[in-house]
């Protein structure tokens, strides 16, 4: 069957419990449904409800709820990240893999021609048992795993150290990308890190990169190609780019407390912080940040998760801080609408963790970026990718050994994308709307999903099965 004239697809999208999983994998959904797919979108029961108003084509996306079984020292109430510390990650993914029975079951009954998964290495053997393909389909840039990519190195039959990923594996499109001693350190101890039923967090991608039928990222062929063609030829199989997933318009408005707050300064003057949602800064490092952005003596808005231990960021925050930034910086401890705060006129500058999602944001928002990632894997390639392939923001400066930044390191960053004079600033800035005018051309978002439902289509039709399993 030609793929250009198949009728719709039906899709399965099973994502990692985590709303920064969840809402990525919904907002594809749209843009598949848009094009006449049906999506059979598999959930937490409870959590559901918090992503209905997200579903824009309830005729077409449909919620399929589960239950997670309880696992000892999960507490009962949780389902997503955002329910546990992160300590507790581990045993939420035992409860995601103890619904295997369920959701072999589910996927007998729905019968969906494909199935999008990210961190269940066991479903796409499941799932061909069952004669439906199956797309390891992370909310990523693949960047992070072409260059952390282990297959190259596996046949020297020894782990990889920190002096291995100091350089590129063979074949990798770039060579600019330079590490920290701590930065090595971390992505080194977290191959390492059991996430769940005794399986390591990197055995999970591992084995979902060899026995799925495609793997698919966020991002386009102009920009992320190379690394996509690059993972492509390491394992053998389809790598689809879904596009750059651009936020859609909100449906909301920007609450009037932050209206009349950002209306009361210059158009581009004040700096928006959004740190640490599913991960806190502890104390210190908080109030460095804080103590960073009272440095800078621009306005700032930043919104913290208090650090462990503190019921609220009022109590985290440095003597005297209130006092001192009263009436030009706010620390806020809920949740913002950060789309529109971004897209707010006054706000210039926006400190950053490099999470996927908020990068995306940004990077079709007009204020200068000021990363600072947290501790994850892609959240350090992501700040490595913007900092110095991309050069559209600034990474603040810490510790070569300890990892840790400081108020001027932040003070610093802040300033240089905020000063006219700065050059280094300038180039930022520069290439930063050359990138946003590209992300919001005419066409381009569009043509990426179209590619992308082209070639799920080629991978659901084609008859015959080449793919290395395991």
């Amino acid at each position: 069957m030609d793929a250009a004239s198949a009728a719709p697809l039906h899709i399965a999208i099973f994502p990692w419990f985590a709303m920064g999983h969840l809402t990525p994998n919904l907002h594809l959904s749209s843009k598949l449904a848009e094009r006449g797919h049906r999506i059979s979108f598999i959930v937490p029961q409870r959590t559901q409800t918090k992503l209905h108003h997200l579903n824009l084509h309830p005729h077409l996306i449909t919620f399929i709820p589960i239950k997670l079984p309880h696992v000892h020292g999960l507490p009962h109430h949780a389902e997503t990240t955002s329910d546990v510390p992160f300590s507790l990650f581990p045993l939420l993914a035992t409860a995601m893999d103890r619904t295997q029975k369920d959701i072999e079951l589910l996927l007998r009954d729905l019968n969906p021609q494909i199935v999008f998964f990210d961190f269940q290495h066991w479903l796409p053997n499941l799932s061909r048992s069952l004669g439906i393909k199956s797309v390891m389909h992370l909310m990523l840039y693949p960047l992070s795993s072409a260059y952390l990519v282990e297959e190259p190195r596996r046949s020297q039959g020894r782990e990889l150290t920190e002096l291995d990923l100091m350089e590129p594996p063979p074949g990798f499109p770039d060579s600019c990308i330079k590490f920290q001693p701590h930065e090595l350190r971390f992505l080194v101890a977290i191959r390492k890190l059991e996430f769940g039923s005794g399986v390591l967090l990197y055995d999970r991608a591992y084995k979902g990169f060899r026995s799925a039928d495609a793997i698919g990222y966020k991002g386009c062929r102009e920009i992320d190609g190379p690394y996509a063609e690059y993972l492509q030829t390491v394992y053998g199989k389809p790598v689809l780019l879904s596009g750059p997933l651009l936020p859609e318009p909100p449906n909301t408005t920007l609450e009037g407390k932050w209206v009349s707050w950002l209306g009361g300064f210059n158009p581009g003057s004040v700096i928006f912080c959004a740190y640490g949602s599913e991960s806190p800064l502890p104390q210190t490092q908080l109030q460095e940040l804080l103590l960073g952005l009272e440095l800078t003596g621009f306005p700032f808005l930043a919104a913290l998760k208090p650090p462990d231990g503190f019921e609220s960021i009022e109590e985290a925050l440095p003597e005297g801080f209130e006092e001192r930034v009263k009436g030009r910086g706010i620390a806020y401890g809920g949740w913002v609408q950060q789309q529109l705060i971004l897209e707010h006129p006054s706000v210039g500058c926006f400190i950053t963790h490099c999470g996927a999602a908020s990068v995306t944001e940004a990077l079709v928002n007009k204020c200068g970026l000021v990363l600072l990632p947290r501790l994850g894997t892609d959240h350090i390639m992501n700040a490595k990718m913007l900092s110095m392939i991309l050069k559209v923001g600034v990474q603040v400066e810490k510790g070569e050994e300890d990892g840790l930044f400081t108020n001027e390191s932040v003070c610093k960053a802040v300033q240089t994308v905020m000063e006219d004079g700065n050059v280094v600033g300038r180039e930022v800035r520069e290439n930063h709307a050359k990138l946003r005018n590209y992300l919001l051309s005419d066409n381009l978002e569009s043509s990426c999903v179209d590619r992308f439902c082209q070639q799920l289509q080629d991978i659901c039709y084609r008859s015959t099965h080449t793919l290395t399993t395991e």
